[in-house]
């Protein structure tokens, strides 16, 4: 089975604006295309409560013709047009929607960051986890999302194995980003949200990616739009994972990083297993 996933920072955007950073997301979406994915998983579409449009869908048949699309966005109290996930699966799986409530602080169970799919043997999990925020105004409620999040992986794999994919907003070592000496106080690099991670795996998760690859350097998916040069020097984070069960380790075959060309942002990361 081949999973992606990739936050593709306005599902909107990159499917109707005629901006030179919409035709790079739109070069990506071709190469997902081309993957022939079984399932997709898309965080921060950034669409309203209504969800997709009729256009939206449209565009989407062109590139995914085969596949069903299930989605979440962001509700009152939350911000408009702020976060959302989706998940696209192939019309011959047999999948049923979860939205799970965490009981997270602040809006962010309103904020349509977590979509899960319960398959025949497995549950696929997309997260888009809540990012720190400048300054880390946000870094409490974030800590308690990790713990809260964790436990609900937890429960499902009580069940059923799980693979859990999206913008985990963390990179869990220091080999895991370029610079991680001037950034310890950074969102996504702080003590707090690394040993959140190292929580989330001590309940029975791997990283697919690390698994696979052990301790290789070098390897990011999301590079900051801010700085002009950050691609090209390859000054990145690895902040966008796939996760599985324990358990069903040894399944994984492939867990890597797909070319986003000149496209700063996050790259989409790919993941393939036997199940």
């Amino acid at each position: 089975m081949r999973l992606i996933s990739w936050n593709i920072d306005s599902l909107n955007a990159a499917l109707t604006s005629e901006s030179a950073r919409a035709v790079l997301s739109r070069n990506v979406l071709e190469s997902i295309k081309e993957l022939d994915a079984d399932i997709i998983a898309i965080q921060e579409t950034k669409l309203p409560q209504t969800g997709p449009s009729a256009k939206h869908e449209d565009i989407l048949k062109d590139y995914f013709n085969d596949y069903q699309i299930e989605w979440i966005s962001s509700t009152p109290p939350a911000r408009k047009g702020y976060a959302g996930t989706m998940i696209l699966y192939k019309n011959n799986l047999k999948a049923d929607k979860l939205v799970p409530v965490l009981n997270a602080p602040d809006t962010m169970d309103n904020e349509g960051r977590l979509l899960t799919l319960e398959l025949d043997n497995f549950y696929f999990v997309n997260v888009y986890t809540p990012n720190a925020g400048d300054g880390l105004k946000r870094l409490k409620e974030r800590q308690k999302w990790d713990v809260l999040y964790a436990d609900y992986l937890a429960e499902l794999d009580k069940k059923k194995p799980v693979i859990a994919c999206g913008d985990f907003n963390v990179a869990h070592k220091e080999i895991d980003l370029a610079n991680p000496a001037t950034n310890h106080e950074s969102a996504g690099f702080t003590d707090e949200e690394r040993e959140g991670f190292t929580n989330l795996l001590s309940k029975g998760f791997i990283d697919s990616f690390r698994y696979i690859n052990g301790d290789v350097t070098g390897a990011y998916s999301w590079w900051s739009q801010r700085i002009k040069t950050s691609k090209i020097n390859n000054s990145g984070w690895r902040i966008d994972y796939f996760l599985v069960s324990d358990r069903i380790k040894e399944s994984v075959i492939k867990s890597e990083m797909i070319d986003s060309g000149d496209r700063h942002d996050h790259a989409p990361i790919l993941l393939e297993i036997e199940i």
